[in-house]
């Protein structure tokens, strides 16, 4: 139809991504053993946890590399830096571990308590670690590297007042994180050399929930095995590919096109929010070059304006 605004198109079948998940648990369940199975793991550390020579032997057995307190694993900003160089810099890494995220998040709040004191108020605490997690999403969305999110377990109530009960367990974790994976597992230990992974949610047919497997039978384990049955082991192992961010030279450009061409701030905040960006820094190389181009199809009508502008003047 011409002139349509309508921009949708035919549905195609998506290719098999990386694998993007969270492990969540008691302690002990087996959540970091699960994670470090996975091929060259990138895995940072923020409880110390791993630090022990049986998963430091375990880490160096799969390829990967330590990033624990002392390289900066409680800072936000550092971790951001660090995942963001993941997704630009060319590496030998295939996965990407946070064990575990509820404890950055939970350092994050806790700092900003102390900093507010009585004027942490209408869970303003809260506020800079649902930033953090929103830049993360945004890295974790672009990044080419099989991901596990490892977080504690808390408890899911329903009700209010004396009907408010208890209705199992969640990942301590911010819900919309939880959302836009594609992968939620409960772990736990059944017995001795006995774990096991219950599929809490998923967008996975092959991962359906509600559905059980073994990470550990006997002793052995069983984690990696069962994924590669399930999703496609040379994607899992595959070399990632870089993003490409837009240069210094483009984001200048697009800045001199804004000083031509009048584009309203909510347009260009609906630019950002669909780019999944806070900053022109932040987009890809592609998008950057969209935005340049939009812009550019503009300077004509913004000339024109401007030169009907100075005639009314006159």
């Amino acid at each position: 139809m011409a002139g349509s605004k309508l921009k949708a198109r035919p549905p195609v079948a998506a290719e098999m991504g990386r694998t993007k998940a969270v492990a969540f648990g008691p302690p002990g369940s087996g959540k970091t053993w699960l994670a470090l199975s996975f091929p060259s793991p990138y895995y940072i550390d923020t409880e110390s946890g791993a630090a022990l020579a049986h998963y430091q032997e375990r880490l160096k057995a799969s390829g990967g590399v330590y990033f624990g307190r002392d390289e900066g694993s409680l800072d936000p900003a550092t971790v951001l830096d660090q995942v963001e160089a993941l997704a630009t810099e060319k590496h030998s890494y295939r996965t990407l571990v946070i064990d575990s995220v509820s404890k950055l998040i939970g350092t994050i709040t806790a700092r900003e308590q102390d900093r507010l004191g009585d004027k942490d108020a209408f869970g303003a605490s809260k506020k800079p670690g649902l930033v953090f997690l929103r830049r993360l999403g945004m890295w974790l969305d672009r990044l080419d590297m099989n991901v596990w999110l490892v977080a504690h377990e808390t408890s899911k109530w329903e009700g209010a007042g004396n009907d408010r009960r208890e209705v199992g367990q969640v990942p301590d974790l911010w819900e919309k994180m939880v959302h836009d994976l594609d992968l939620t597992l409960q772990v736990r230990r059944i017995g001795k050399g006995l774990r096991e992974a219950t599929i809490h949610k998923s967008r996975l047919l092959s991962f359906p929930e509600a559905d059980r497997f073994y990470l550990q039978k006997e002793g052995q384990d069983q984690a990696y095995a069962t994924f590669t049955e399930r999703w496609n082991r040379d994607r899992i192992e595959a070399v990632a590919i870089q993003v490409k961010l837009a240069s210094a030279e483009d984001c200048s450009r697009v800045r001199a096109l804004l000083e031509v061409v009048r584009i309203a701030p909510e347009e260009i905040e609906r630019w950002m929010a669909k780019a999944n960006v806070e900053t022109w820094e932040e987009m890809t190389a592609e998008q950057i070059c969209k935005v340049v181009g939009h812009l550019q199809a503009k300077i004509p009508q913004a000339a024109a304006t401007t030169k009907v502008e100075k005639g009314a003047k006159s």
